[in-house]
C-alpha cells in the first residue's frame, strides 16, 4: 500500500527542468479551445500543451473568407493548423489530441505532414461515415441552447453550466452565428474513411458508446482500416468523452502517448475495446 501511495504522490511532485514533448489539442466544431478544462491541466504534467483556436467563429481570419465568399472547409483549417505549428511552436514531431470535427483535421494533418506527427489520440471523430447528426445547426433553428449541449453527453450530469452560459452569449450575435454556419457548411460532408490507410502513426480511438453524434459503429470499421490503430469504447458515454469521462481518458490518452502505466484513477475495467 505504501509503494501505491508514494507511487501516485511521486507522479504529482513537481519536476525538474525538461523540454516536454508537444501535445496539440485540436477542439470540435461546437467548442472553443476553453473546452479543454477538463484535460489540459492533468496532461500539462507530461507534456507541453498547445491548443490552438482555428475554429474562432467571431475571428478576422475566418471573417475574412467569408467576405472574399471563400470556403470554411477542413483544407483550410488544415492550413491553419500548420500555420500555426510552424510559424509558434516550431517543435515537431507533435503528439495530436483531437475531438470530433478536430478529428478530420488531425487525420488529413497527418496524412499531408507526416514527419510532423508522432501519435495521434482521436475523441469521437467525424467523417468516418457518410451520415452524422449535426445538433448544433439544430440548436441553432430552435435557439436551444440546453438542448444542443445535452445532446452532446450521455448523462446530463456532466454538463457544466458554463457550457451553456457560453453558448447563450453567442447564440444571439450574429457574426458568432455567420461563422459557425459557413464552418458547418464547409465541413459537413467532409470524408476521411479514404485517407484512413494512410494514417502510419500510432492511433488511439475513442468511442462514446451512447455517441448519438457519430455512431461508434463508423469507429470500429476505421479503426480496422488504420495500420496502427487501438480502438477503446467507454460505455455510458456521449459525444464528449474528454468532458464526460474525462479521468479515465486522461489516463489512457498518457498512457498512450508516453507508453508507460499510470496510476489509476477510475476503473479501467469501464473501457471496452472494439464496437
Amino acid at each position: 500500500m505504501f509503494e501505491l501511495w508514494k507511487g501516485w504522490f511521486d507522479g504529482w511532485k513537481p519536476r525538474g527542468y525538461a523540454r516536454r514533448p508537444p501535445l496539440v489539442l485540436v477542439n470540435g466544431l461546437a467548442e472553443q479551445a476553453e473546452s479543454w478544462f477538463r484535460n489540459d491541466w492533468y496532461w500539462r504534467r507530461v507534456f507541453d500543451i498547445y491548443a490552438p483556436n482555428i475554429l474562432a467563429y467571431r475571428g478576422s481570419a475566418l471573417h475574412r473568407r467569408i467576405d472574399a465568399d471563400l470556403p470554411v472547409d477542413v483544407d483550410f483549417l488544415v492550413g491553419q493548423l500548420h500555420l500555426y505549428l510552424d510559424s509558434f511552436v516550431q517543435a515537431p514531431p507533435y503528439h495530436l489530441v483531437a475531438a470530433s470535427l478536430g478529428g478530420k483535421i488531425a487525420i488529413e494533418y497527418a496524412v499531408r505532414y507526416p514527419e510532423e506527427v508522432d501519435r495521434l489520440v482521436l475523441l469521437c471523430p467525424s467523417g468516418l461515415g457518410d451520415e452524422e447528426r449535426l445538433p448544433v445547426v439544430e440548436g441553432l433553428r430552435r435557439n436551444d441552447t440546453r438542448g444542443l449541449v445535452s445532446s452532446i453527453f450521455y448523462d446530463e450530469r456532466h454538463v457544466d453550466e458554463r457550457l451553456v452560459e457560453y453558448y447563450l452569449r453567442h447564440f444571439g450575435d450574429r457574426r458568432w452565428r455567420a461563422g459557425l454556419l459557413r464552418t458547418v457548411r464547409g465541413t459537413m460532408s467532409h470524408c476521411v474513411r479514404d485517407h484512413l490507410h494512410l494514417v502510419s502513426q500510432a492511433t488511439l480511438l475513442v468511442s462514446g458508446r451512447e455517441d448519438c453524434i457519430v455512431d461508434p459503429r463508423h469507429a470500429a470499421v476505421a479503426a480496422g482500416l488504420m495500420p496502427n490503430c487501438r480502438h477503446v469504447c467507454i460505455p455510458q458515454c456521449g459525444h464528449a468523452p474528454q468532458m464526460e469521462k474525462p479521468a479515465l481518458v486522461n489516463r489512457l490518452v498518457e498512457e498512450f502517448l508516453t507508453g508507460a502505466p499510470v496510476a489509476r484513477i477510475g476503473p479501467l475495467a469501464a473501457c471496452r475495446q472494439g464496437a
